[in-house]
């Protein structure tokens, strides 16, 4: 398999954890599983007797297809241990590296490059491909390998990846009417507003009416055990949660590169919500909780002015439902 995007240099690999960690990351929907699998794929690398390391004319294409691999092992066991994972799972969320500064740091997060192929949306959809055709349809249409080198991947045919990128393919909704990227901010937006008004007329206004709400805490901290269905069920559990959960601060950040909102008490990220719009209006909200998904969200405080905190407005206390 040929390298692509960042290039190996005269040592052979170094410049290749940042794009072997995009790879897995949509592989895989988690950074760490992620970090784990390149970081298993350079221990193989380095294992190997530096006469072998030197016979490999491209490290980068033998650590892909090693990433990989691993990374479908990794789903195939996935599905086993979210069968045990309490309530719903969802992606980790990624906060937008110049948000969390220069984006050079070592957390896996910093290293994601943000584009459609990382939104809440797009992974979930993924969440209902099998193991290889997730591998075939990531490759094949995200980055671009040619079939017969994911074929190496997943030890098939050239024809039989094709022929699982395109089952895959069809998985993959309809987008509908696009939506541009002022209206997603201005809803988002809104719905801020009427989330901490308590507005449910509002709110109701922002939904489509069959809008979904799916919530993750992981049973580590409170989350609502199943998703939540309808504009007006969504619009009145926000408004309770609100009536419940005073002195929170909400702040307009962006969520795998959409616009997003994050709750915060006493300067800690404890939810992460992302939507997804159907015609205008929000089609899907995602809320994550899970701390240990939250961890590349641990932010320092900012300036009062942009710290935009309602009394009133959601919060999170620990073991409460978001």
């Amino acid at each position: 398999m040929e390298a692509q995007g960042e290039g190996a240099d005269a040592g052979g690999t170094a410049g290749e954890r940042g794009r072997l960690i995009n790879v897995a990351y949509r592989l895989l929907g988690s950074l760490a599983e992620s970090e784990d699998a390149v970081q298993e794929a350079f221990a193989r690398w380095y294992a190997l007797p530096l006469s072998r390391r030197d016979e490999i004319v491209s490290p980068g294409a033998w650590l892909t297809t090693v990433t990989g691999r691993i990374c479908l092992d990794v789903l195939g066991s996935a599905r086993v241990r979210r069968e045990r994972y309490v309530g719903a799972w969802l992606p980790d969320p990624l906060p937008d590296p110049v948000e969390r500064g220069d984006g050079q740091g070592s957390d896996p997060a910093d290293r994601m490059v943000l584009d459609e192929s990382v939104t809440m949306a797009f992974l979930v959809v993924l969440e209902t491909m099998t193991p290889a055709e997730r591998v075939s349809f990531v490759l094949h249409d995200v980055f671009r390998y040619p079939f017969a080198e994911i074929a190496d991947v997943l030890g098939r045919t050239p024809a039989a990846c094709k022929q699982l990128a395109s089952s895959a393919r069809r998985r993959v909704p309809d987008a509908g009417a696009p939506v541009t990227a002022d209206t997603r901010t201005e809803v988002v937006r809104r719905v801020k507003e009427a989330w901490e008004n308590k507005d449910i007329a509002a709110l109701v206004d922002l939904l489509d009416p069959t809008a979904v709400m799916t919530a993750d805490g992981g049973g580590l901290v409170g989350a609502a055990p199943h998703p939540i269905e309808g504009d007006a069920r969504i619009a009145s559990y926000m408004v309770a949660i609100a009536d419940r959960a005073p002195g929170l601060v909400l702040w307009e950040r962006s969520v795998n590169g959409a616009p997003g909102l994050v709750a915060l008490r006493d300067g800690v990220v404890l939810t992460v919500a992302s939507f997804d719009m159907t015609d205008g209006r929000v089609g899907r909200i995602w809320v994550v909780r899970n701390p240990e998904k939250l961890r590349p969200w641990a932010t320092r405080r900012r300036d009062d002015e942009e710290v935009r905190g309602v009394s009133g407005s959601l919060t999170a206390f620990d073991r409460r439902p978001l």
